[in-house]
């Protein structure tokens, strides 16, 4: 039935607007194509002039016009009085008006769900940026480039397992309620099994299973998941966030290096058809190869300061309080050089760069440095002053977890709520034999943001979180 009459339980199917729009670009002003389309979405605008009335319909590939008349559509009148927002159903011929419009002619419509709030239109969009993320609904509809940046997300994902995929790894899932929070160090969220009358945590990272599963005999194994950490908010933190990680046999940290910058130059080319990326208006080139630098040579480079794990601890105490950093007497060595990088060096790094060879208090779960001693086989890679990806040789050894477990322990004890708990049945894992592996996390929203030039994690999350509504 055509107009406003009862609301159709199916309509179409529809074609993609853009499409219909693509389709008919070669037709001359005022010209009729002789073929009828059926297209499905919201009125974003609406503009009536007499006895004829146009108006832009979006659905999920784009938009097009549509061109109502007082002569050949049936409810005209009513068709006029649709709201911007209203979802409507509309068949007929495609011409392109007078002024050049591909358009849609509505010979027949109905409407599909009627908006009963006030709809933003397209050049005003919502001002307020938590409106914005709370009414996301709405959001993709108003703010440019809200939906592209969330569609530019799904391929990325989807290059990303198909890459992972063809070179052997195997995709799997872990569990999310852990008995152990365990595989970083971050404050886990706390909640309880009823039947089991136990207190769970919610993973704050799915290392500890995928190594289980090397252990098991899965030589190449993958999960893309969600994680959560018990943190604040922050242009690159949102308490639940995606992560791929992934852990290879006979591999180490020089092997995770060379996948890594692979790894995102390929999906820069895939989704953008290039490595040279702008992010902020400032040029970044992902290709490879990326440069390879120590933690300690960067300080040096980027602060003019000289640090090292082996420095006496009286004298590293005072160069990080030269360089801004207030120290906890509770730090080792490792600790402040960790803290005077992330203080005076990491932001500057625009990258993409690999800051290798981590001091072992801050790395427990990373096998000892080769030849450093003091220091482990870890690197993050950062671009455009963020970390992207965080990567180890990693620890095989069950006797040393444990001595690095105990480390953690204490500093719990000493009020640290972001260190690890001692998780017995890794270690019996391990017990088993874990091979010569590597290890590499990434995460999924930051590199997202990369690609999608985008600034706030907020807009490559369909919904992030929010402080409640008061």
């Amino acid at each position: 039935m055509s107009g406003a009459g009862e609301v159709p339980y199916r309509f179409g199917p529809p074609a993609p607007a853009a499409e219909v729009a693509a389709a008919h670009a070669g037709l001359a002003p005022g010209e009729g194509s002789g073929r009828r389309a059926t297209v499905a979405g919201r009125l974003m605008l609406r503009r009536v002039q007499g006895r004829l009335a146009f108006a832009t319909l979006a659905d999920a590939s784009g938009r097009v016009q549509l061109f109502a008349t007082a002569g050949g559509t049936p409810g005209y009148e009513a068709f006029c009085a649709l709201a911007v927002g209203d979802w409507v159903g509309v068949s007929g011929e495609v011409v392109r008006t007078r002024r050049g419009e591909v358009s849609v002619m509505v010979e027949d419509w109905a409407v599909l769900a009627r908006t009963r709030r006030p709809f933003p239109d397209k050049w005003h969009g919502l001002a307020d940026p938590d409106t914005r993320y709370r009414q996301r609904y709405v959001d993709l509809w108003v703010t440019e480039g809200a939906r592209r940046a969330l569609l530019l997300r799904s391929r990325m994902v989807s290059a990303l397992r198909r890459f992972l995929e063809d070179r052997g790894f195997v995709e799997v899932e872990t569990p999310v309620l852990h008995a152990v929070a365990g595989g970083a160090a971050a404050r886990p969220f706390v909640t309880h099994h009823n039947a089991l009358d136990a207190d769970l945590y919610l993973r704050v990272a799915t290392e500890l299973h995928l190594k289980r599963l090397v252990v098991g005999g899965f030589e190449k194994v993958f999960e893309v998941g969600r994680t959560f950490r018990n943190e604040g908010l922050s242009p690159r933190h949102n308490p639940e966030f995606t992560t791929v990680e992934l852990y290879q046999a006979y591999a180490d940290y020089h092997d995770m290096m060379a996948l890594t910058e692979e790894l995102v130059a390929h999906l820069a080319l895939a989704l953008l058809g290039t490595t040279a990326v702008a992010y902020g208006g400032r040029g970044l080139e992902l290709a490879p190869p990326w440069r390879r630098a120590t933690m300690v040579e960067l300080v040096a480079e980027h602060a003019g300061i000289e640090v090292d794990v082996a420095m006496p601890l009286g004298e590293l105490r005072a160069r990080a309080a030269a360089a801004g950093v207030e120290p906890d007497p509770a730090w080792g060595p490792g600790r402040l050089v960790l803290e005077v990088y992330e203080k005076t060096t990491e932001a500057a790094l625009w990258g993409p760069v690999f800051v290798c060879d981590y001091p072992v208090e801050v790395s427990p779960l990373a096998r000892q440095h080769r030849s450093s001693p003091g220091l482990v086989e870890r690197f993050e890679a950062i671009v455009a002053g963020r970390e992207l990806a965080n990567a180890f040789s990693e620890l095989a050894d069950p006797a040393v977890q444990r001595e690095r477990f105990a480390d953690q322990a204490r500093a719990r004890a000493a009020g640290d709520e972001e260190a690890m708990a001692l998780d017995e049945d890794f270690l019996r894992a391990l017990e088993y034999g874990l091979p010569p592996t590597g290890g590499l996390g990434i995460g999924v929203d930051r590199l997202a943001m990369i690609l999608a030039d985008a600034h706030h994690i907020r807009d490559v999350l369909a919904f992030p979180s929010l402080r409640p509504e008061p």
